[in-house]
């Protein structure tokens, strides 16, 4: 099992729009980015990531589950595209913005850190464990 992080402009797809969807959960569909894409085609059911708003707030405000594994985006017409789909798991109990994380030496190597553009990025398993703890996650799941 793996972690990941997956970034959404919330006027876009937010957090609660997410939780709306319940456990079947929804597509992460939209990307296209090549890099993007080969980390979902590398995401197994029930891997967990963060939930990332991008634009304004850049912070993480929740954790997801691969429900899903990569298939076609239905959002894509030329066939060359594809999505997992995930299922909201937990809120954070405070959002971990992306300037925290960028004063945590312990996160310097993080991917979010390195390449803030990439929306579909791995997160190791002690990243994965720190940012839950800034999030107030006293238990946060495990992949």
């Amino acid at each position: 099992m793996a972690y990941w992080l997956l970034k959404s402009e919330p006027d876009a797809w937010s957090w609660d729009q997410q939780k709306e969807e319940g456990r079947k959960g929804a597509e992460w569909d939209g990307v296209r980015n090549f890099q993007a894409r080969n980390n979902m085609r590398a995401m197994r059911r029930g891997d967990l990531a963060f939930f990332y708003h991008s634009g304004e707030e850049r912070s993480v405000v929740g954790i997801v589950k691969v429900v899903k594994e990569a298939h076609p985006d239905s959002t894509d017409g030329s066939g060359q595209w594809e999505c997992v789909d995930v299922a909201a798991v937990r809120g954070l109990a405070r959002p971990v913005t992306l300037a925290e994380i960028k004063a945590e030496p312990s996160l310097k190597s993080m991917v979010l850190v390195r390449n803030s553009r990439l929306s579909v990025q791995p997160v190791t398993a002690a990243e994965w464990k720190k940012v839950c703890a800034m999030g107030g996650v006293t238990d946060p799941p495990r992949a």
